[in-house]
């Protein structure tokens, strides 16, 4: 099972790990141990505590390095949005780790595959497995491929209240209505439609966003207007 994993992990991502074990280990919960009394392998957290460690030192040093002209604070903050349950849930799932972790049968049963808390330990883990086969190198590549990468996607964006942010900062100096008003609805393939929606101060517009649904539109037209106004 695990070989299996390997051969995706080194065709997607070039990367092959010298020893099945530690990849296993990242793979295995408590729980399935608890419920084969025979199994001679460990679970998965103590890789998830280096893991955690690597990653937060790993996005700290590439975020001070990349982005100079920043200062402390927007630091911080983007780093947050990326060493988070979500943003590892979704790498968890993009390497299919969801897959092959051996669970126990009740978490089986509770759904615990499709779990973002565990899918974040998983990602953790197999960081933490894949710094003890090959070093940090091999981290620093597998990050620059799938982490790093999505920064300029705007894809850890998804977890900011954009819409709270503005109205923070227009009502710094006092209340203001902040209206939201559809201003375009498109038919795409498969009977999907396309919002956009402006978002306006006292008639003056700030910016526009678009989504599958106007809720989705209003918050890309606020993180428009957000980042118009602080840029």
């Amino acid at each position: 099972m695990f070989a299996q994993l390997q051969a995706e992990i080194a065709d997607k991502y070039g990367l092959q790990f010298n020893d099945l074990k530690l990849l296993e280990e990242a793979l295995t919960q408590a729980n399935y141990i608890n419920e084969h009394p025979g199994y001679q392998g460990r679970d998965y957290q103590r890789l998830e505590f280096l893991g955690d460690a690597i990653m937060q030192q790993s996005s700290a040093v590439y975020l001070f390095q990349n982005y100079p002209d920043w200062d402390e604070g927007r630091l911080t903050e983007l780093r947050i949005l990326m060493v988070q349950t979500r943003s590892f849930a979704a790498l968890s799932r993009e390497l299919h780790l969801d897959k092959y972790v051996q669970l126990g049968h009740g978490e089986e049963m509770s759904g615990a595959r499709n779990r973002d808390s565990l899918l974040e330990d998983l990602w953790e883990a197999f960081i933490g497995a894949l710094f003890l086969d090959q070093g940090q190198d091999a981290v620093m590549h597998l990050l620059d491929l799938v982490f790093f990468s999505k920064i300029k996607t705007g894809f850890y964006d998804r977890f900011v209240d954009y819409k709270s942010k503005l109205q923070e900062l227009l009502q710094k100096h006092g209340s203001v209505e902040i209206n939201y008003e559809k201003i375009a609805e498109e038919q795409i393939e498969n009977n999907e439609q396309i919002f956009t929606v402006a978002v306006s101060v006292n008639d003056k517009k700030l910016g526009a966003g678009q989504g599958k649904s106007t809720k989705e539109a209003e918050k890309a037209a606020a993180r428009d207007a957000y980042q118009s106004l602080t840029n």
